[in-house]
């Protein structure tokens, strides 16, 4: 088997970390990349997520409340 040559990477020379200005200055060019939503998609987007939340809710409750019934029919206790 041939051995492949080791891959060369940069290194930094002056080992020094970005400052605080480089770093801002990379989060603004990032943001502005961002596509940011319309209305019209915030609004239906922000309807979904209520919208799950509200159903997993009622999904929880339902279990919450089966399970209760089980163990009060299995313990015979009240609450």
């Amino acid at each position: 088997m041939e051995k492949k040559p080791a891959v060369k990477t940069k290194v930094n020379v002056n080992n020094k970390r970005p400052g605080v200005r480089e770093y801002f200055k990379g989060v603004r060019t990032e943001l502005r990349k961002v596509i940011w939503p319309t209305r019209k998609e915030l609004v239906s987007y922000t309807g979904v997520v209520i919208m799950t939340c509200v159903v997993f809710s009622l999904i929880f409750w339902v279990f919450d409340s089966a399970f209760l019934a089980l163990l009060k029919a299995v313990l015979n206790i009240s609450m």
